[in-house]
């Protein structure tokens, strides 16, 4: 069991500049080494928190044809519910794994004015696409959407602190993310009422795609492990009501590799615990504005070293990586019974 490094960000949201630094120092040192902290002094209520968990675990608990109506349509448009297997994260590591034992439920931005050309343009892909909230339970659209802000300002928050960290202004990411494209994801993993293939777990060793991902993960056997320098798998203990944060290969590539995007996985409840097992986390995967080209900052390149990987604009990255992990036809268009934002 590993209990990673705790960060409280509440002396950057309200202290001095010597508050600020000495935080932004050691939140250098955490990304360089494990990639992944826990977060407190966030601010977000745990009765905000208790909110999105039960409505999503309501909505995870109706039957299957209900959950399709709100099913996603296509690998590029990350909105609505992916069933049992149809994504496989170990795929991201180009290895032949079995589907995620998962089911999922994302969203993406709010308060998007489709009639900006920005938001028509072609890289915009289906970044920008309305989202698509089920009718049951009720609330849910308007729980998502309040949690979805209060995570867009946490995590633009942690991109200033982030900035410090990197020897940059303080506001050096702002016109990166000011209509950044991160996407609010429910994942819910069922009791195993029958034993998994073999190789077969929640959720396959990967690394996110993202900059960074605020994670709230779910007390419950079976859960979230990060990979050891040593190549050793070691399960994640966060303190009550903190946040877990791991960085994304967004950021490794912003950084060369000077923060690490760390390998992981979810694992599967111990075969004696069959029932009581369910488990749901709820996190918020932090992206930058689907234009903003990714390329090695300058205060990350060390003498005579150039940067390892090449530019590229943040929505291709995304896009790609993303309709890599798809494999089932479950994302197929269905009858659109549920709600979107226009309605």
């Amino acid at each position: 069991m590993s209990l990673i490094p705790v960060l409280d960000i509440a002396p950057f949201l309200a202290g001095s500049t010597t508050d600020k630094m000495l935080l932004a120092k050691r939140l250098d040192e955490v990304c360089s080494d494990v990639g992944f902290f826990c977060l407190t002094g966030h601010g977000v209520s745990d009765e905000d928190f208790r909110e999105i968990y039960d409505v999503s675990k309501a909505f995870f608990h109706l039957d299957l044809e209900e959950k399709r109506l709100v099913a996603q349509h296509s690998p590029d448009v990350i909105r609505g519910y992916i069933g049992i297997g149809a994504a496989a994260l170990g795929g991201l590591q180009d290895e032949k794994t079995p589907s995620d034992w998962k089911e999922s439920f994302s969203a993406g931005p709010i308060d998007v004015n489709l009639q900006d050309p920005y938001y028509q343009a072609p890289l915009a892909r289906g970044h920008f696409a309305p989202n698509r909230w089920p009718e049951r339970p009720g609330e849910f659209g308007r729980i998502w959407t309040n949690y979805y802000a209060t995570m867009a300002q946490l995590s633009s928050d942690l991109m200033r602190l982030s900035a410090l960290a990197l020897g940059l202004r303080e506001d050096f990411f702002t016109d990166k993310i000011n209509r950044q494209i991160g996407i609010l994801g429910a994942m819910y993993y069922p009791d195993q009422c029958q034993a998994p293939a073999p190789g077969q777990l929640r959720a396959g060793a990967h690394t996110d795609f993202d900059t960074m991902t605020i994670l709230r993960p779910d007390d419950a056997p079976g859960g979230l492990q990060i990979k050891t320098d040593n190549g050793d798998w070691s399960a994640i203990k966060a303190p009550p009501g903190a946040f877990v944060v791991n960085i994304g290969d967004i950021m490794a590539r912003w950084t060369n590799d000077r923060w690490a995007s760390t390998l992981h996985r979810v694992v599967n409840p111990p075969r004696d615990s069959k029932l009581g097992t369910e488990r749901l986390s709820i996190g918020f995967f932090h992206e930058t504005n689907f234009d903003t080209l990714i390329e090695c900052l300058p205060s990350c390149q060390s003498s005579g070293e150039g940067p390892k990987y090449p530019p590229v604009l943040a929505g291709e990255h995304i896009y790609n990586q993303f309709s890599r992990q798809i494999r089932s036809d479950d994302t197929t268009p269905v009858k659109d019974n549920g709600q979107t934002d226009e309605q």
